[in-house]
């Protein structure tokens, strides 16, 4: 008898759980055009265009209490299975342009969902070159970004937010923020962009970033790089609310402030 009500009880409270992501699948369907809400290996995924669109849904989410998770192409987590059942997956892959190459200020910007590989196949045409595009990561600029993608060069830790100065992000909260600056000499702000690297879509969405470029010339110089292995245990780890070291608190009030409502649930 206890095993059966057991079985009810969790049958009810599952039932309870898809009846709202019915609910916020429906308030989708009307609040943006049709296509941006698709199936993906039966998980409902949207699809932004622009970062209205992502902020847009994020305000929605934390008003309907709805879990929501972060994937791109190549993600290192696939968003299929019982984790993800009564989630919504926001992916990036319209997010997908090639937005500005600055040779005169050496940067260049993409959307998050653009290939990382090919944005050495335009700096080309400028002479110049981003050294973690040469590696042989085959997943989106924003993926690299949030799986804190790293390489090691003479034997020291390369990592590519060294060349990460700029994005535009959508918080857990709905807001559109612009962290970083593409300026030389600019001192306001340009850290806080790098707490998104390595932060697995935990922290917020990531619509575009920019890179600083070196010359072509110097790629002759790096031809010694190898790409690392991809590892989300640390930030795991350091949310875990029994690790009581000092970067896992500040990474856990991290999270806090920029997720109160957890619309971004690790997983």
């Amino acid at each position: 008898m206890a095993s059966s009500l057991l079985t009810l009880t969790t049958n009810i409270s599952y039932l309870g759980d898809m009846t709202q992501l019915n609910q916020f699948l429906s308030v989708i369907k009307s609040e943006f055009p049709e296509d941006r809400l698709t199936y993906q290996k039966a998980v409902p995924t949207f699809h932004p265009e622009t970062a209205e669109d992502a902020a847009r849904l994020f305000q929605l989410a934390n008003r309907h209490k709805q879990p929501i998770f972060i994937t791109g192409f190549g993600n290192n987590i696939d968003p299929q299975g019982k984790p993800f059942t009564e989630m919504v997956s926001v992916r990036t892959d319209r997010l997908n342009k090639l937005i500005e190459i600055a040779p005169e200020d050496f940067y260049v910007t993409t959307g998050s969902g653009y290939p990382l590989k090919e944005i050495n196949v335009h700096l080309e045409d400028e002479k110049l070159w981003l050294p973690h595009s040469s590696l042989p990561y085959v997943g989106s600029v924003g993926g690299a970004i949030a799986a804190g993608l790293s390489a090691s060069f003479d034997n020291h830790d390369f990592p590519l937010r060294k060349y990460f100065i700029k994005a535009t992000v959508v918080t857990p909260e709905g807001e559109i923020i612009e962290p970083g600056s593409v300026c030389f000499k600019s001192v306001s702000g340009y850290e806080i962009v790098k707490i998104f690297s390595g932060s697995w879509g935990l922290l917020g969405f990531i619509v575009s970033a920019s890179f600083r470029v070196m010359p072509l010339s110097a790629e002759t110089e790096y031809d010694r790089m190898l790409q690392k292995p991809l590892e989300r245990e640390a930030l795991l780890k350091a949310l875990d609310e029994t690790n009581d070291a000092v970067d896992a608190v500040y990474s856990r009030k991290i999270k806090a402030r920029f997720d109160p409502a957890r619309v971004l649930p690790v997983v």
